[in-house]
C-alpha cells in the first residue's frame, strides 16, 4: 500500500496528510528516458502527488537500480519534499547525510545536512563539475529538490562523465591521467571564500590536521593568508559501473573560467601561485590551454537540461554524472544534499 497526499490550498505544500491508495508499487511509476539518447531517466507516478519516501519503502532496491543503471534521475509528479523530507528520502535510499567539508563554494545550511544549492550571482553559468571531484574523498550521489523554480533559466544540465572522458583526445586523457590535477588555493587575499569558511572552524590546528589526513599541502603565510595544494584524480573507474570516467575540476578551478577582464585582472595582481584558485597539472606545470579547450568542448556536447518543475526530485550518481547550473532571472531555491 503506498500514498498520495491530500490538500488545498499552498500553505499546505508540505504538511498535507497522507492518503492511501490502493495500487502495487510496479504500477505505480512510470519511467522513460529523460531525453532520447541519454542515459539518465525520468520517473513519474501514476497516482498524481504520490509521496516518493513510501514509494522508495515499498519498492525494495527500485530506485538504487535506476540510479546505478542510469547515473541520473528525475523523480517529476511526486508530493513536493521540503528539507527535512529531502532528508528522509536520502536516509531511506542511502542511510544517511553527508556534511559539505572541505567547502569550493558559497551555500546555507537549511536544516542539518540539507543545504541551500551553490549562491552565485543569477547571471552567472556554473560549468559542468562532479561535487567534490577537487578533494580526494566525495559524495556517491547527490540529491536536488526545486521548491521554486526559476521565471526563465536556471535548470541544472547533466553530462554523462563516460561520454565526456569518451570524446576526449587520448593525448589530452593521457596528460591529466598521467599527472592528475593540482589544485591550489590561496586564501586570505578578501576573494572567494576564506578559510574559516572552507574548514568549518577558526582554528589553525584543525585545518593542518586536515589537510595531514588528507593529504593536502598547507602553507601559512602570515596574517590570515593561507595556501594549499591538493594533487588528486583527473579521472576513475566509476563504482557502479568500472567505466572510465571524467572526473575532476581543473576547468572550474582554472583562472580561465572567469571571464576575460576578470582574469586579465587577476593575472595583474598576482602571481601565478598566488592566484585565490587555479589548477594545474599535477606536476606542478601549467595546463594546456588546448586541453582546457577540449574539455569544455566535451562537456558542451554531452550536457543536457531540462526546465525545472516545482517539487521535482533530481538523484545524481556523482561519478556517473556531473552537473552545473545556468543563468536564471527571478526567484529560483533549490536545495541540495550529499550521500
Amino acid at each position: 500500500m503506498l500514498t498520495r497526499t491530500s490538500g488545498t490550498g499552498p500553505s499546505d505544500r508540505f504538511t498535507r496528510t497522507r492518503r492511501s491508495v490502493a495500487v502495487s508499487s510496479q504500477a505505480l511509476v512510470r519511467t522513460a528516458p529523460l531525453l532520447d539518447g541519454t542515459r539518465a531517466v525520468s520517473c513519474t507516478p501514476a497516482v498524481p502527488g504520490l509521496d516518493a519516501r513510501e514509494w522508495l519503502s515499498t519498492s525494495g532496491d527500485t530506485l538504487a537500480r535506476l540510479r546505478d543503471e542510469h547515473g541520473a534521475v528525475l523523480l517529476r509528479g511526486f508530493a513536493p519534499l521540503d528539507a527535512a523530507g529531502l532528508a528522509e528520502l536520502v536516509t531511506g535510499l542511502d542511510g544517511g547525510l553527508r556534511d559539505y567539508d572541505n567547502r569550493s563554494t558559497p551555500r546555507r545550511r537549511v536544516d542539518g545536512n540539507v543545504f541551500t544549492s551553490t549562491e552565485y550571482p543569477a547571471d552567472q553559468t556554473i560549468p559542468q563539475h562532479n561535487e567534490m571531484s577537487y578533494a580526494d574523498s566525495w559524495p556517491a550521489t547527490l540529491f536536488l529538490t526545486c521548491l521554486v523554480p526559476a521565471a526563465t533559466g536556471g535548470e541544472t544540465p547533466v553530462a554523462d562523465s563516460a561520454r565526456v572522458h569518451a570524446r576526449l583526445p587520448q593525448a589530452t586523457r593521457e596528460r591529466f591521467e598521467r599527472h592528475g590535477v593540482m589544485y591550489v588555493r590561496n586564501f586570505g587575499h578578501g576573494m572567494d571564500l576564506s578559510w574559516q569558511e572552507v574548514f568549518q572552524t577558526q582554528d589553525r590546528a584543525e585545518v593542518d590536521a586536515y589537510c595531514a589526513r588528507h593529504g593536502i599541502e598547507a602553507q601559512w603565510l602570515g596574517g590570515e593568508r593561507l595556501r594549499t595544494r591538493h594533487v588528486v584524480q583527473a579521472t576513475l573507474k566509476a563504482r557502479a559501473t568500472g567505466e572510465r570516467v571524467w572526473f575532476n575540476q581543473a576547468h572550474l578551478f582554472h583562472v580561465s573560467s572567469l571571464p576575460a577582464h576578470v582574469e586579465s585582472e587577476l593575472r595583474a595582481d598576482f602571481a601565478e601561485d598566488e592566484l585565490p584558485r587555479n589548477a594545474l597539472y599535477g606536476d606542478g606545470t601549467p595546463l594546456d590551454p588546448e586541453d582546457l579547450a577540449h574539455v569544455r568542448a566535451a562537456y558542451a556536447a554531452e550536457e543536457i537540461a531540462l526546465p525545472w518543475q516545482a517539487g521535482d526530485v533530481m538523484i545524481v550518481d556523482n561519478e556517473q554524472f556531473s552537473h552545473g547550473r545556468n543563468p536564471y532571472s527571478g526567484d529560483r531555491r533549490v536545495l541540495v544534499a550529499m550521500a
